[in-house]
């Protein structure tokens, strides 16, 4: 499944590592070194004004800056996870 993060990214669920509150992110020296070498290697979706980002979203491949909250994110891939539970009904209304 995939899951919108905003900015017109749109990433596969499985691929989600992480999603961090921005304020955090930036008080963390830990946090801002993986990002600067993550920058370096080109790995990092920027969007045009950070100052609007809510949210870091770490993947297997890239580290996403959302302007979703963290909470936003969550409830899309927690309702993504619920979809992927239902019965697949479709095949007994072909009749």
């Amino acid at each position: 499944m995939f899951i919108h993060i905003g900015d017109d990214n749109v990433i596969r669920s499985e691929e989600v590592i992480a999603i961090i509150d921005n304020n955090l992110v930036s008080s963390s020296t830990i946090n801002e070194k993986m990002l600067f070498n993550q920058r370096k290697n080109k790995k990092v979706f920027d969007p045009q004004q950070q100052e609007v980002s809510k949210s870091v979203v770490i993947t297997t491949e890239y580290i996403y800056y959302s302007p979703l909250s963290v909470l936003t994110l969550k409830k899309r891939a927690s309702m993504i996870s619920t979809i992927s539970k239902l019965e697949d009904y479709s095949e007994a209304f072909e009749e």
